[in-house]
């Protein structure tokens, strides 16, 4: 997979993603936090199995948020120093 502002062949412009980027990134910090939070608690609570799927999820959500900061990187290297909204 490309990392770049947009991948060839997909639906949308720069002035209008397909994706919002600022909105996966603030979601996939929310899921990070929530992941590793309930994982912890589930670990000291003895439930080691769904503590473990929560750590997995957790490991999901850092893979997610380095992926979306790549590509915003790329959109900016794109766009200039235009700012973009939580949608865009």
């Amino acid at each position: 997979m490309p990392i770049g502002p947009q991948p060839k062949g997909r639906r949308g412009t720069v002035e209008e993603p397909y994706s919002p980027l600022n909105l996966r990134l603030a979601l996939a910090a929310f899921g990070l936090v929530v992941c590793a939070v309930l994982s912890i608690l589930l670990f000291r609570a003895g439930w080691t199995l769904p503590g473990w799927l929560l750590a997995a999820w957790a490991v999901f959500a850092v893979i997610d948020i380095v992926v979306v900061q790549m590509r915003r990187q790329a959109r900016k290297r794109a766009d200039g120093d235009r700012d973009h909204s939580l949608f865009e």
